[in-house]
C-alpha cells in the first residue's frame, strides 16, 4: 500500500473506490502537512468526478454505493480535524424514507455525499411518517426536506409532508425534494413539492443550489 503524495493523488483514491485504504490515506496526508479543508476539496473534487462518470453511463449504481462507503470512511478520519461548524455552514437537510418505504440505499448515498457538500444532515431513518419530517425541520430548523420514495404506491404519501409544512405556516420556508425510483417530475405539480428525481447526482446538485446563500 502505497501512501498518496499529493492531494490528486488523494482525490484519485476517490474515484478509484479505494475504500479499504482511503482512510490511511488521508491519515498520511495529514501528519505531511496537508491542512483538513484542503483535504476535503480534494475529496470532494474526487466524487464531482465520480458523479459525470455515473451521468456518463461510466459508473453505475454499485459504483455509486461504493463511492459513498468510500467517501464515508474518509470522513470519519477527518471529520475532528475540521473546525466543528464546517459542515454546518451551507444549510440543514432532513432526510428520510417515507412512511411505507424500509428502503434506505439511497437515502445512504444521497447523506455521505450532501455530509461531503458541508451541509448538516438530520437522517431520521426509514418508514417515516409526514408529520415526522416535518417536526425535525422545526426542531432544527431545517432548509431542505428530502424524501426517498422508491415505491410507487409510497409516492402519494410526500404530499402529506407538504400539507403538514402548510398547517405549520413555514412552507415557504422549507424546500421539499422527493427522489427514488419512482419519482417523476410530473409530481412536482400533482404533489406539490419543489422538486422530484429518479437520480442522486441529480437530487444532490438541486439541494446544494437550494443552500447556497443565494437560494436561501
Amino acid at each position: 500500500m502505497t501512501a498518496p503524495s499529493t492531494l490528486q493523488d488523494l482525490r484519485n483514491a476517490i474515484v478509484g473506490l479505494d475504500a479499504i485504504n482511503i482512510g490511511h490515506f488521508v491519515r498520511v496526508s495529514l501528519e505531511t502537512g496537508d491542512k483538513p479543508m484542503e483535504i476535503l476539496n480534494a475529496l470532494n473534487n474526487g466524487m464531482k468526478e465520480i458523479g459525470d462518470k455515473y451521468e456518463s453511463k461510466e459508473y453505475f449504481l454499485t459504483d455509486l454505493i461504493m463511492a459513498g462507503e468510500t467517501m464515508k470512511r474518509a470522513l470519519e478520519v477527518l471529520k475532528p480535524h475540521l473546525a466543528e461548524d464546517v459542515t454546518r455552514r451551507k444549510g440543514k437537510v432532513i432526510l428520510g424514507t417515507i412512511q411505507g418505504d424500509l428502503h434506505d440505499i439511497g437515502k445512504e448515498i444521497v447523506k455521505t455525499l450532501l455530509l461531503s457538500s458541508q451541509l448538516e444532515v438530520h437522517d431520521i431513518g426509514i418508514d417515516v411518517p409526514p408529520r415526522r419530517f416535518v417536526e425535525k425541520a422545526m426542531e432544527v430548523n431545517a432548509d431542505v426536506i428530502g424524501i426517498s420514495a422508491l415505491l410507487s404506491v409510497t409516492v402519494p404519501t410526500t404530499a402529506k409532508v407538504v400539507e403538514e409544512l402548510r398547517k405549520e405556516g413555514i412552507r415557504e420556508k422549507v424546500k421539499v425534494i422527493i427522489g427514488g425510483a419512482a419519482c417523476r417530475p410530473y409530481h412536482v405539480e400533482k404533489y406539490g413539492v419543489d422538486a422530484a428525481v429518479n437520480d442522486a447526482i441529480e437530487g444532490i446538485r438541486i439541494i446544494q443550489k437550494w443552500c447556497s446563500k443565494n437560494e436561501l
